[in-house]
């Protein structure tokens, strides 16, 4: 079970994704995590840049902090992973769900990535199972498969913290969409209440946050027993099938991420790009009425 040592966490959001990255510290030494970074991308242009990967860098020099694990929750839709360009500075490992397998195995043929694109989840460096245990200095580390967004989706609990990808937003705000392929709102159900059944004052980081209405701030932490009386789509007395109907009906009506193409063609890769062609140049791939 995961250490009773309290981890330190440091957020950094995105403001073009609301994406919230983190540094997931060891109070007792310099050993930290980086979860979910994100790479700068312009779509009108094509350019990327590093400008929240370096905030992450900044912060780790800065506290002089040996970064062990690079950590993905899964293969996000809505921004590209930096997971390359941190792996490059400090030399750690890239992590991600086991399930990455069938993620690939889906996208690798909608894109049409050819027999080179590797469908065996050896682009990272560790694929985690359900249940498997992992250090952050002293900190002791287990994963929760937690599927349902996503085939690959992966909880991290870290000491008295829990890094839950896309399953949870903030209670004001409900849950994660399950319509890309793989995904299923009964899955999703019984992934959150796997997560719900943490001890309640577990800390749940959020990978997003939107601001519900009639809330100013961002905000991207909660708790088990916050999340269990008053999230507004899944709190304590919803029933699966509750949950299942309204997931549907709703995502029916979301349009879809408007950075999802290059993003999975680059996450489903540990965060490389599509391999150069004879020109030098690699190239994401815009499938015509396929999704």
């Amino acid at each position: 079970m995961p250490s009773n040592i309290t981890p330190m966490v440091e957020g950094f959001f995105d403001d073009a994704s609301n994406t919230i990255s983190y540094i997931v510290k060891d109070p007792t030494s310099k050993s930290c995590a980086l979860i979910d970074s994100v790479l700068d991308f312009d779509m009108a242009s094509g350019r990327t840049s590093f400008e929240q990967a370096d905030k992450m860098i900044a912060y780790a020099e800065e506290n002089q902090l040996e970064v062990e694990w690079i950590l993905e929750t899964h293969v996000h839709a809505d921004h590209l992973s930096a997971a390359p360009y941190l792996k490059q500075k400090f030399g750690a490992k890239i992590g991600i769900g086991a399930n990455i397998t069938t993620v690939q195995e889906v996208f690798g043929k909608a894109f049409n990535a050819g027999t080179e694109f590797a469908m065996d989840g050896s682009q990272f460096d560790k694929l985690f199972e359900d249940g498997e245990m992992f250090e952050i200095g002293a900190l002791k580390a287990r994963t929760l498969n937690t599927p349902g967004h996503t085939p690959a989706c992966m909880t991290y609990v870290i000491g008295d913290a829990a890094f839950v990808g896309d399953t949870l937003f903030m209670p004001d705000f409900g849950t994660a969409r399950t319509d890309f392929p793989g995904g299923s709102a009964e899955k999703l159900y019984k992934s959150i209440w796997k997560i719900l059944q943490l001890p309640s004052k577990t800390r749940l980081f959020m990978c997003h946050d939107y601001k519900a209405p009639g809330r100013d701030e961002f905000k991207w932490e909660t708790t088990v027993q916050e999340q269990r009386e008053a999230n507004v789509h899944v709190k304590e007395g919803t029933s699966m099938e509750e949950f299942a109907a309204f997931r549907t009906e709703r995502d029916a009506n979301l349009s879809m991420p408007k950075l999802i193409l290059p993003s999975v063609q680059v996450n489903m890769r540990a965060g490389q790009m599509p391999p150069a062609e004879e020109d030098g140049t690699s190239y994401l791939k815009i499938p015509i009425n396929k999704f």
